[in-house]
């Protein structure tokens, strides 16, 4: 799970530790991710050798390698592998620099491709588990990957591209029993939106605190924004056996803010 520190990626990791999984925690702040991961040791029914933290550029094949060998050095195998990690940094739309591109194409693009090839390579090595699956490969999209948003441009394509992506590897990995399958969250009340929350008045995009999830969110048919265990039932879901004729799809998780 890359992106597991904060926000969607700690509650996922979460809600499958409750359910007995055995979870690699990764993140690019491998000090905040290790506290994460000494936190859910001292919970109650969860086994302390249950979780590993690692640090990990996702952008960086080696990092993301080495981050998949100590999963499956530690627990046996890679069943499943959530790719998550994301980075936004909202800028005007004639504003967009090619550093603002690549910071958030390379992350969130090359980083779901990096990790999506590795995992897969694991998992064919491995072989079936004893029930007779691969493994399974979960990515994080948007509501961004559904339409477009002129402060995030480069935000959106990226996540356009890992719907793309989820699709063509789903498509080639089929043949090995891997599933490729992806989920896209509307507006989700974390750390992140905070950020984006700030950068958008930063550059003239809104004009007070909270203005922009406020604008954001007018549209969701469930009259709220999202928690992060809002998200957690669906993830589960695609991790688990429950999902094994699901592949190649994006779950929309936005309370009805888009209808597509």
């Amino acid at each position: 799970m890359t992106g597991a520190a904060r926000g969607i990626g700690r509650a996922i990791a979460e809600a499958l530790l409750d359910e007995g999984a055995k979870v690699c925690l990764a993140d690019l702040n491998a000090d905040q991710v290790a506290e994460v991961a000494e936190a859910n040791r001292a919970r109650d029914g969860i086994a302390p050798d249950a979780i590993l933290s690692v640090g990990v550029d996702v952008r960086d094949r080696a990092q993301v390698r080495a981050m998949v060998e100590a999963t499956a050095q530690a627990f046996g195998r890679v069943d499943v592998v959530f790719n998550n990690a994301g980075v936004n940094k909202p800028m005007n739309f004639l504003d967009v620099t090619e550093d603002n591109w690549h910071l958030i194409m390379d992350v969130n693009g090359l980083g779901c491709l990096i990790g999506m090839q590795e995992a897969a390579r694991q998992m064919i090595a491995q072989g079936p588990a004893p029930d007779g699956t691969v493994g399974k490969i979960v990515n994080t999209a948007s509501v961004a990957s559904r339409q477009g948003f002129d402060n995030v441009a480069p935000y959106c394509a990226s996540k356009w591209a890992v719907v793309s992506l989820t699709q063509s590897a789903a498509r080639d990995l089929a043949k090995h029993g891997i599933t490729v399958t992806g989920f896209a969250p509307g507006v989700v009340a974390t750390e992140m939106w905070e950020q984006v929350d700030r950068d958008l008045m930063d550059i003239g995009a809104a004009e007070r605190p909270g203005q922009a999830m406020e604008e954001f969110s007018s549209e969701i048919l469930k009259g709220r924004v999202a928690r992060p265990a809002d998200i957690t039932g669906t993830t589960t879901f695609l991790a688990s056996r429950a999902s094994d004729y699901m592949t190649g799809q994006i779950v929309m998780i936005d309370g009805g803010m888009t209808l597509v």
